[in-house]
């Protein structure tokens, strides 16, 4: 084939090996921004494995479980709960996605805010968005109508809303909220201590593939629910792995802070297809949790029995 010839042929071939890869280029997806419980690893007066391996060597530490929804064909992003590791959050969900510019020239830092609940590592991170340090404007803040009805009531939270920094919106369980063509996220109600306010669960969906995210959960057994039925509909499960097993916790009671033991979740999954135990992906892990750490035992056995660990920064596809 002469030069004048290729060269027309090569050209076609390059512009449809550039469509077929423009719409995955496109797709929606969700970054890991953190999978630590509230007080992330190391842990305040934490002298725990995990703990001191992450003072030792700093790849080893977590941030709060957090989650970055980023949609390529609008330029948008939401983030699922408002930690206080927030603004090192947002600064890596800029290194994967930086947010667009709008008018005026500064950044859409982001287009809304979805809160599981009123615990500390899930809803703190707001206060960042006042006029202390960013100075949102209006920034939409999601939960069920007592997260709405206690950040509107409760200082300093009031105060981000009289000020207009961020705007209370209120969700209905049970009823998605489309984000984007394609693309949207639904709430529903879990069992956990509502002190203050009850506790979200979210299935994010999108044109390929659906996320179920549940980082706090008192038992599952407390759930009217089946967890089964959920990992069923979804593609990837992150789930509630705050502790491994009932004796991390010296001189404390678990019962007072209940959560499904890796152990328990890993001999309830065990009755699964192994199509189905590999969607499952364990976050929200507390300092004491051992599997926070790589080639340790409790990290092998949640793998031998065909699960994992979230990682910090992955990319889940939508």
């Amino acid at each position: 084939m002469t030069r004048s010839i290729l060269a027309p042929v090569l050209l076609v071939l390059a512009s449809l090996s550039a469509n077929a890869a423009e719409p995955e280029a496109q797709a929606p997806f969700v970054l890991v921004l953190g999978t630590a419980q509230d007080g992330g690893i190391p842990h305040l007066g934490g002298t725990t494995a995990p703990d001191l391996a992450a003072r030792r060597d700093p790849r080893l530490r977590r941030l709060v479980a957090s989650l970055l929804i980023a949609d390529p064909a609008s330029g948008k992003r939401w983030l699922v709960d408002a930690t206080p590791d927030v603004a090192a959050q947002l600064e890596r969900a800029d290194a994967a996605f930086p947010p667009r510019i709008v008018a005026g020239g500064r950044p859409k830092i982001l287009d809304g805010v979805f809160l599981t609940h009123a615990h500390m590592g899930h809803f703190l991170g707001l206060a960042w968005f006042g006029r202390e340090v960013y100075g949102a404007d209006h920034l939409r803040v999601h939960g069920s109508q007592r997260m709405a009805e206690f950040l509107q009531r409760n200082g300093p939270w009031e105060l981000l809303v009289r000020l207009g920094h961020i705007e209370v919106v209120t969700m209905q369980p049970e009823r998605p909220v489309e984000l984007a063509p394609g693309l949207s996220i639904k709430p529903f109600l879990v069992p956990h201590r509502d002190e203050y306010t009850d506790t979200f669960g979210f299935e994010i969906r999108g044109p390929n593939r659906t996320l179920l995210y549940i980082p706090d959960i008192d038992k599952w057994e407390r759930w009217t629910t089946p967890i089964e039925e959920k990992i069923a509909r979804v593609d990837v499960a992150l789930l509630d792995a705050t502790f491994y097993g009932a004796d991390e916790i010296p001189g404390r009671s678990l019962a007072e802070i209940p959560h499904p033991f890796v152990v328990e979740s890993i001999a309830r999954f065990a009755k699964l297809p192994e199509s189905e135990r590999r969607k499952v992906v364990f976050t929200h892990l507390n300092h004491s949790n051992r599997a926070a750490l790589p080639g340790v035992p409790e990290r092998a056995a949640i793998e031998a029995a065909g699960m994992r660990v979230a990682v910090e920064e992955e990319r889940i596809d939508l």
